[in-house]
């Protein structure tokens, strides 16, 4: 007797089982059906709609199936503010309750419940640009791209802020026509709030030899405290005082962790953009680095002003900035896409195999077994921000559920621990055939934890054409291989210099059909992927990765044939 056949002699006839039995059967008539009787009998069933919207998916009515997920979010949210005793009512009256409540729980990233308070503490006659970024962002973060970007569209339209305009850069690096979108709306910012300033460009003082010590300047936020430090500080250690001298523009030098005595600190927290561009020129700085590009914390505008002869985006953005004063932006050699400079207006620098060395965490563990040799099964596993899960990067993973039932995905991030996103996720890919206890979630861990939940991976997933950056090498580092998709643009092949120079070559596939193939292929033999996991942790020490000294004297040569570029421009 089918599941089905049984279930429709209880008693009870709950329409939810009879739904879901049918569905795992195939019969998607007949699941609708029940689930449709089912939320007709209960208004506030979340968990009907979401298997309704996998059912509805599955049938291929997408349109319909989008509308009933938003739905089953909707409920769900409210059902999770009404277990938090938030008062419901107040929240279409109360607009300034609206925004605590939505802050709140944006804070414990509890995005779905935040995002519907956020949503109702707009205030049309009276908008406030905190509480519409952050509306965008509870968003964002859920994977919602287009209505992130119609708030923060509309957020650069009221307020002429251009940390407020800088959030629209990000998601559009989601949509389709992307590069464009983003070469477009990065020029438009510099337009609006970085123009060169009027008159004759600045006259520098520098003496034009490239054959001396340069000096090279650095702004960041910060350079120790976030996700560019472990490629930032293994480059100021290496520099060589004798060759370079190093200055580093940031906030607040006190709250850095150690750096390198022959690094001098600028505080410019407390400093105008104008103040900061006049430090800077007084240092005769030569080559002046941004490590942050358009997210919230830059300080593009100090470039505008020129107060270096050659300026330069690197490392934690590598779209561009939009602003002709900025002279290149560094990629790695594989990143190249014939065509993708006309989006730049900065000229694009090749750095060779890799971008930046990268220093591990100390608190590595030893390495392990692939874990299926003991589990019995294989357990992929991606630490990727839940908004890289495109509807592509989940019908390609959901394929390879599919065909492996007893497999498993572990998809760990911060924002996973939000209950609505947890069960969003699962019924997307149930709408491919995927078993919503296939998948595990977790949340954010640090340190010694973090890195232990590497040996929980057989083969990491990188998602596309938005793909993984820091935790793709944080798991090769940690001994995990990870397959990746080399993407039709520069930012979507940036994975392909952090496996290329590890000797993974076999982990690279040219579109989802392969990807789908060589996810089968190597986790069919267990013995062959634990061969290969032998082979990843090796590869990254012995890469270009850990040749700190070896990258920052090619940086070095970089920066002074840019520096001879212009002296010989400007002769």
């Amino acid at each position: 007797m089918s599941a089905l056949a049984a279930l429709d002699g209880l008693e009870t006839r709950d329409q939810r089982a009879l739904g879901v039995a049918a569905f795992h059967e195939g019969d998607l008539a007949a699941a609708i059906s029940h689930f449709q009787a089912r939320c007709l009998q209960d208004s506030s069933d979340y968990e009907t709609r979401y298997w309704l919207a996998s059912a509805a998916a599955a049938a291929g009515a997408g349109e319909q199936a989008a509308g009933i997920l938003d739905e089953a979010r909707t409920l769900h949210a409210l059902a999770v503010l009404q277990a938090l005793d938030v008062d419901v009512r107040r929240l279409g009256a109360d607009r300034p309750y609206a925004a605590q409540v939505g802050t709140q729980l944006y804070a414990r990233k509890l995005m779905a419940s935040a995002s519907y308070c956020l949503g109702r503490a707009l205030d049309f006659d009276n908008l406030d640009p905190n509480t519409m970024v952050t509306y965008g962002l509870s968003l964002q973060h859920q994977g919602r791209i287009q209505e992130a970007v119609d708030v923060f569209t509309a957020a650069s339209e009221v307020f002429s802020i251009p940390g407020v305009h800088q959030f629209l850069l990000y998601p559009l690096f989601y949509v389709d026509d992307r590069l464009a979108r983003v070469s477009a709306e990065s020029r438009r910012w510099g337009e609006l709030y970085a123009a060169a300033p009027p008159g004759p460009p600045p006259a520098f003082a520098n003496p034009r030899t490239a054959e001396r010590k340069l000096r090279i300047g650095y702004v960041g936020p910060s350079f120790t405290r976030n996700q560019v430090a472990p490629s930032t500080v293994p480059v100021f250690e290496a520099h060589d005082p004798q060759a370079v001298e190093v200055f580093l523009y940031t906030p607040d030098p006190a709250a850095e962790a150690p750096l390198p005595d022959h690094c001098t600190m600028r505080k410019i927290g407390h400093l105008s953009d104008e103040d900061a561009a006049e430090l800077i020129r007084g240092d005769r700085i030569d080559i002046l680095v941004d490590v942050w590009g358009h997210t919230a914390g830059s300080r593009l505008r100090v470039f505008t002003l020129r107060p270096a002869p050659v300026q330069i985006g690197w490392i934690n953005f590598m779209q561009t900035t939009g602003l002709t004063c900025m002279d290149y932006v560094m990629h790695a050699d594989s990143m190249e896409v014939p065509g993708n400079e006309a989006y730049f207006t900065e000229e694009i620098w090749r750095t060779g195999e890799i971008m930046a060395p990268y220093r591990p965490s100390a608190e590595r563990h030893p390495p392990t077994p692939t874990p299926a040799l003991k589990n019995g099964y294989v357990t992929f596993g991606s630490f990727n921000n839940p908004a890289k899960l495109n509807d592509a990067t989940v019908a390609g993973w959901a394929t390879i559920l599919k065909a492996r039932p007893a497999d498993r995905l572990i998809l760990k991030y911060g924002l996973f621990t939000d209950p609505v996103l947890q069960r969003v996720t699962q019924a997307r890919f149930a709408a491919f055939g995927v078993r919503p206890e296939q998948i595990e979630f977790r949340g954010h861990t640090t340190g010694p934890d973090y890195t232990r939940e590497f040996h929980d991976i057989d083969l990491a997933l990188d998602p596309s054409p938005v793909p993984g950056g820091t935790t793709t090498v944080d798991a090769i580092a940690n001994g995990v291989p990870v397959l990746v998709l080399k993407g039709q643009d520069f930012y979507s092949r940036t994975p392909l210099p952090l496996l290329l120079p590890c000797g993974l070559e076999e982990l690279v596939v040219e579109d989802w059909d392969a990807y789908v193939a060589r996810a089968l292929e190597l986790t069919a033999d267990v013995q062959a992927l634990d061969a290969l996991r032998a082979r990843v942790r090796p590869g990254f020490d012995n890469s270009a990765y850990r040749d700190e000294v070896g990258f920052t004297r090619r940086l070095e040569a970089d920066y002074r044939r840019m520096f001879q570029r212009w002296i010989d421009k400007t002769a």
